[in-house]
């Protein structure tokens, strides 16, 4: 399988061109053999919100809204699979949330558990955990950035079945960070890729937004921990490819003939974390 991850600057309140600039990336995706495309978070809304309100008009229901309507009529129309993020509307709550949609329509929708910083205060915390889904391409599950700062959501997601986790992610700098390290982030998406013997697809965003810096570096990890394509510019837009094996992801678990980080797991040994 071909996944491609776009890395771009949406802008907030601009939701018109942010829409116009992911349907490029799904077209640019689909003609250099794409079957599965993965984009920022908040990829349609932009991120830095002022206030409550301003979020709220930025949202919209899914999978019945017109961003989502705009990125199915692209699925069908190059037969690729989309993982992409967006803020969520039902009812009265808000959700960051990632969209997973195929040619035939919308599959499923992960809402992000751990909130970062403000969003705490426009968004409502996930309420579904870390769902795996079939689609055409494999059984892949998604979180959104700051969920990757817990094991327990790459192990739940291994443990549910899954062989690719996608993630749309809006990664800041962390406090520390030598030059010439690398992010935080990306090291922390080769970790679970090896822990887990998962692919892991990162979509990160760049650019300055209400003075916020993102940092780009977007990755493609193989399920062996180390990269396929990236990661990416610090600053630029670009659309990563990388072809992968599911099913070779999935027999890698079985590292020798004792090993394996799914089956070798002690629950009883865990006590509280179990």
């Amino acid at each position: 399988m071909r996944i491609a991850v776009g890395q771009f600057e949406p802008r907030v309140g601009e939701k018109r061109e942010n829409v116009a600039r992911t349907l490029a990336l799904i077209d640019e995706a689909a003609e250099r053999g794409a079957e599965l495309v993965v984009l920022p978070e908040l990829c349609n809304s932009g991120y830095m919100f002022a206030s409550h309100e301003e979020a709220e008009s930025l949202s919209e229901p899914v999978p019945y809204g017109p961003t989502v309507a705009a990125w199915l009529e692209r699925c069908a129309a190059h037969g690729v699979v989309l993982v992409a993020g967006i803020a969520e509307r039902d009812g009265d709550l808000l959700y960051n949330s990632s969209v997973v949609l195929a040619p035939n329509g919308h599959i499923g929708t992960f809402r992000k558990l751990h909130l970062w910083n403000e969003e705490n205060r426009w968004f409502a915390k996930g309420d579904r955990g870390v769902p795996v889904f079939d689609t055409p391409v494999g059984r892949i599950a998604t979180i959104v950035c700051y969920d990757g700062w817990f094991p327990e959501c790459y192990r739940l997601a291994a443990l549910g079945g899954a062989d690719l986790v996608c993630i749309p992610t809006n990664w800041v700098p962390i406090p520390g960070q030598a030059e010439g390290q690398p992010a935080m982030a990306t090291i922390l998406c080769q970790a679970a890729a090896h822990s887990n013997s998962i692919v892991v697809a990162a979509a990160d965003r760049i650019g300055v937004e209400r003075g916020q810096r993102f940092i780009g570096q977007s990755v493609i990890v193989s399920h062996t921990g180390w990269p396929l394509s990236g990661p990416a510019s610090e600053d630029g837009a670009e659309l990563l490819v990388a072809d992968v094996d599911l099913d070779e992801a999935r027999s890698a678990r079985q590292w020798n003939s004792f090993n394996d980080p799914i089956r070798d797991r002690r629950p009883d040994a865990y006590g509280p974390l179990a």
